[in-house]
């Protein structure tokens, strides 16, 4: 009953983050907001795991956290934030959804990479062009889908997925939570920057933020990050085929809640697009191990599992 109990958690509450930096960003400015959440985030994790007597982290794990959180926090979840000022909570999920694929395949073509199976290559093959239904979808309905946003989000994906596989060797602190904390301070560091290059420190009035950012942004931060804990346990204690399915549940939780919470579109062509990519994400993880740093770009919780 815990496991299964912590495994909802997980599916509801990472599925959700989607819709969540959606209604974050509505009187939130993207970069500004996503500093926010991870630098309270991020620094209460080094600070609880520090105290707690994990070892303190050498300059070689600080510079390899920087490099991870730059691709994963500023990149990765960066451009999700980012876009979700244009295009749809499910949209983002949706394409999201493909980082396993793009893992798969800059770990074909990188040096000393992998060539993918016969059964890993038709589930890249079929999860793009699930990709490339949503982003011509986006193309032709410029009111609702805006292909630059679509486009932020697959670049969001790509670099997730190489921050994903720089993180398989990188010397981290042992502590997983010790590792989550240094790269999600960092990357919320850099994002402040960021907002500054952006005037969005300029153009922010607190006064204009609307209780529904607010609260969306206290749940990104609080309950996102209660989530992982329950997501770190779930890795000691249950069977990690189990704990793997967060990869096909949450888009379509994601999906769910944009069209019942924020009426989003749900067509025949978004269905066709999510059942081509989540199963071809189930082709992919199910013919070869594949080291997934995060659940995606939207949680912000670095973590590490093989499925």
């Amino acid at each position: 009953m815990a496991i299964w109990s912590a495994l909802t958690v997980v599916y509801l509450v990472w599925g959700s983050t989607y819709l969540a930096i959606r209604f974050a960003v509505e009187t939130t400015p993207p970069f500004l907001m996503a500093a926010t959440r991870f630098i309270i985030s991020g620094g209460c994790l080094l600070v609880w795991r520090r105290a707690a007597g994990d070892a303190g982290p050498t300059a070689l794990e600080w510079r390899n956290a920087a490099i991870i959180g730059f691709f994963l926090l500023v990149g990765g979840n960066g451009g999700v934030v980012w876009a979700a000022q244009f295009i749809p909570s499910s949209l983002s999920a949706l394409l999201v959804a493909t980082v396993p694929l793009w893992m798969a395949l800059i770990d074909t073509v990188r040096p000393g990479g992998k060539r993918p199976g016969l059964k890993s290559a038709l589930g890249i093959l079929i999860g793009f062009c699930g990709a490339a239904l949503l982003i011509g979808w986006s193309a032709g309905n410029a009111g609702a889908m805006n292909l630059a946003g679509a486009a932020a989000v697959v670049l969001a994906s790509i670099l997730w997925a190489a921050g994903s596989l720089y993180g398989r060797t990188a010397p981290l602190p042992a502590s997983l939570l010790l590792a989550t904390g240094m790269e999600m301070l960092i990357g919320g560091i850099a994002q402040i920057f960021i907002a500054l290059a952006l005037g969005e420190w300029s153009s922010f009035d607190p006064a204009a933020v609307s209780k529904r950012s607010a609260l969306a942004l206290v749940y990104l931060t609080v309950i996102g990050s209660c989530a992982f804990v329950a997501y770190a346990w779930l890795l000691r204690v249950a069977p990690t085929p189990l704990v793997a399915t967060y990869a096909y549940v949450n888009p379509l939780v994601a999906v769910l809640l944009g069209y019942l919470l924020a009426n989003e579109p749900m067509s025949a062509r978004t269905l066709l697009a999510a059942a081509l990519i989540i199963g071809s994400v189930v082709l992919v993880s199910g013919s070869k191990k594949i080291r997934l740093a995060a659940l995606s770009p939207s949680s912000g919780d670095v973590r590490r599992q093989s499925i």
